[in-house]
Order: structure tokens, then C-alpha cells, then sequence
């Protein structure tokens, strides 16, 4: 069994903001699997299918990104699945929107979803599908707005959905490549291919 989790924010006026990219994944995995992530289980909706002949269980916590960690741990705990099983999918500021990269580990980079996790299950040590959401747009060289976090959390304008569409497909893919050739293979795939865009 492996548990592929999505991070996010719950609630309705957080649903296409590029900090739920994570969420648009694992409703696309689940589209892609004709089930729906309407179980509640360790503060988490969940579904358990099949992805590319395998068992999965997909999660979205509904703990708020920042505790997205106590979720991720309880899964693990109660499913009896290995850190090495667990595939995370989440908002990645630092690449274009419209690219993924896969890593094996890493920093939080920021990223107070993944700070939750890491310190949750006390490693970095974990696979990650990082989906690239650009930076906010800038004017006079300074950050529209405050910057980061409120361009994260809010809704994203249609053509900005259009391109992020495309990447949701590229996920479902390199989960499925993730789970049927390995990371290796995974990662040859497709961080060669973010690299050359």
C-alpha cells in the first residue's frame, strides 16, 4: 500500500489557489481512478483505490497546511506504511507554473506544509512531486501585494487554471511512472523534461 498525499488548504475559497495545487493533484488521481476522496480518516479525506495495479490510499489533510504534518503521521501510523511508501504532491513557488520535478528529499524551502511534515515524521527523507506555481508578478522590481503568501491563497485567474491543468495530467503520470519503473526512472523523465522548458 502506498499512501500519495496532497497538501492544501480545506474550504471553498481556498480550492484554486496555487497553495492547493497539491489538492487539484489528488482530485485528479482520483478522477483519473472514477472514486471520490470523501472519507474522513486522521483528519484527512481519503479513498482508497488503485493507481497503475497498485494500492493506494490518497489523502487530502484537512488539518490547514501548516499542521498538514500530524495528518501525514497518523496516516502512516494507523495504516502501518513506511516512510519510504508515502508520496507527497505539493505548491512549489521556485518553479514556473506550468512544470514539475520530483525529489526524493529536501528543505522545506519555506514551504510550512512541508516543514509540518518533516517535523513530524523527523526526516526529510521523503518522495515529494513538487508542482511549480510561478512567483507573483512583480512591479518596480518589489512583490504585488505582501508577496508570497498572499499570492498563494488566492484564486488563480483562468488562463493561470488552463496551464495548471496540463501539469495536474503530468502528475497523475509520474505517480503512475513513480509506482510502476521507480523514482529513478520518474525523475529522469520528468526533471529533465521541467529543465529543458
Amino acid at each position: 500500500m502506498k499512501l500519495i498525499v496532497g497538501l492544501g488548504n480545506p474550504g471553498p475559497e481556498y480550492a484554486f489557489t496555487p497553495h492547493n495545487a497539491g489538492f487539484l493533484a489528488i482530485d485528479r488521481i482520483a478522477a483519473v481512478c472514477d472514486v471520490q476522496v470523501a472519507n474522513r480518516r486522521c483528519r484527512a479525506l481519503t479513498v482508497r483505490t488503485k493507481l497503475a495495479g497498485h494500492d493506494v490510499l490518497l489523502a487530502k489533510p484537512e488539518t490547514f497546511m501548516n499542521l498538514s504534518g500530524l495528518s501525514v503521521a497518523a496516516l502512516l501510523n494507523e495504516l502501518e506504511i513506511e516512510v519510504k511508501d508515502l508520496i507527497v504532491l505539493y505548491d512549489e513557488l521556485d518553479f514556473p507554473l506550468g512544470t514539475l520535478r520530483i525529489a526524493q528529499r529536501g528543505s522545506a524551502n519555506g514551504h510550512n506544509g512541508v516543514k509540518s511534515v518533516s517535523g513530524m515524521l523527523g526526516t526529510e527523507e521523503w518522495l515529494r512531486i513538487r508542482i511549480g506555481v510561478g512567483k507573483p508578478p512583480l512591479e518596480d522590481g518589489r512583490l504585488v501585494k505582501a508577496g508570497g503568501a498572499d499570492y498563494l491563497l488566492t484564486p488563480m485567474r483562468k488562463q493561470e487554471l488552463a496551464t495548471l491543468d496540463e501539469v495536474l495530467d503530468q502528475a497523475v503520470r509520474a505517480v503512475e511512472v513513480v509506482l510502476t519503473k521507480g523514482v529513478g526512472a520518474a525523475m529522469n523523465e520528468f526533471n529533465r523534461k521541467a529543465s529543458s522548458e
